[in-house]
């Protein structure tokens, strides 16, 4: 008979977690975005490096009315860590098939409601219902209780919480309401092992090679200037949840990828010396757009109340950060 309890990773104490440093408080982006985020801890609490598989953040560009919403790329997952990412048909109860998946040594990810989840606590806990993912690493069904990474970190939740996020007893749907089941992924270890050394660093210079070739063709801090511009003109009179909405969309997405992008430069700079030379100064490059976008999101804060600002000497620093960060990554990479 199975236990009603499975743990994938033993030594994991969410008293003791050290989170990674990517979300450390010298970080100028302490958070990213919600999946990146998820990734970073559930890499770093398995053993793995999560820094070497940040390649894709080259490639993120202006969609329209937000920046990229960048994310670990499955493939990237599997090349790098072994991992087999694949999507969790939900027919039955979930903490029932998060137990099993961990019984076979899988991490689940699933998409849950933030409201039931202590470490947002002054922001969505017990307030707002956000949809967001955490990686499932131990569950006990009958002392009704769940340990998972989220954001920056790895918690612990129980009873009511636990209740909640998989809207059991008090909080299972009314007769007659359809509750559509969440997403679920799973990730399956140990497939064939991580890389390491020579052979991760030569995966990591080809997958960067991949991703510059996913990169804008144009300047996406040019069509910014212009955007901005005009949507000032309505911010104005946005309320405040709009406000921040825009800045997540914008500016908090493409600083904090490329804050990451400069610590990947730096990484692999010092794992392929060759490159070096190149890499680091890129890596300064795209460190000034992550601090231009920090000081961008101070400045619009002011714009909107109706303060002046001159944004032009940040849109020309965001260009020209651009232009020579891609053509030092260029250079490095030209055989």
């Amino acid at each position: 008979m199975s236990s009603p309890s499975a743990k994938l990773v033993a030594t994991l104490d969410p008293t003791r977690y050290e989170r990674h440093f990517l979300h450390g408080e010298t970080r100028s982006w302490g958070e990213t975005n919600c999946y990146v985020d998820l990734w970073i801890e559930t890499l770093h609490g398995l053993g793995l490096d999560p820094i070497a598989g940040l390649a894709f953040c080259a490639a993120i560009d202006l969609e329209g009315d937000q920046f990229t919403f960048f994310k670990y790329p499955i493939a990237d997952l599997e090349a790098l860590y072994g991992l087999d990412v694949i999507e969790l048909n939900v027919w039955r109860s979930l903490p029932e098939q998060a137990r099993e998946q961990i019984e076979l040594g899988r991490a689940v990810i699933a998409e849950l409601d933030a409201f039931h989840l202590p470490d947002t606590a002054g922001n969505s806990y017990q307030t707002g219902h956000v949809k967001t993912s955490v990686t499932i690493e131990t569950i006990d069904l009958a002392a009704r209780r769940m340990n998972y990474f989220h954001g920056a970190g790895y918690w612990t939740l129980a009873d009511e919480d636990y209740d909640g996020v998989f809207r059991l007893g008090a909080h299972a749907p009314a007769a007659g309401v359809v509750h559509l089941p969440p997403y679920v992924e799973v990730a399956k270890l140990g497939r064939r092992p991580a890389l390491d050394g020579a052979a991760l660093t030569a995966a990591v210079r080809e997958q960067l090679r991949h991703h510059l070739t996913r990169r804008p063709k144009a300047n996406p801090f040019v069509a910014f200037r212009a955007k901005l511009e005009r949507d000032l003109l309505w911010l104005k009179d946005a309320d405040l949840p709009m406000f921040h909405g825009y800045a997540f969309a914008t500016v908090r997405q493409f600083g904090a990828c490329f804050e990451l992008l400069a610590t990947f430069s730096r990484w692999l700079a010092e794992r392929d010396l060759a490159l070096g030379s190149e890499l680091l100064p890129s890596a300064t490059d795209f460190e000034e757009i992550s601090t231009t976008a920090k000081t961008i999101q101070f400045k619009l804060a002011r714009a909107v109340r109706g303060k002046p600002v001159d944004f032009s000497p940040m849109h020309d620093a965001l260009e020209a950060a651009w232009v020579r960060g891609f053509a030092r990554l260029d250079a490095a990479l030209t055989p």
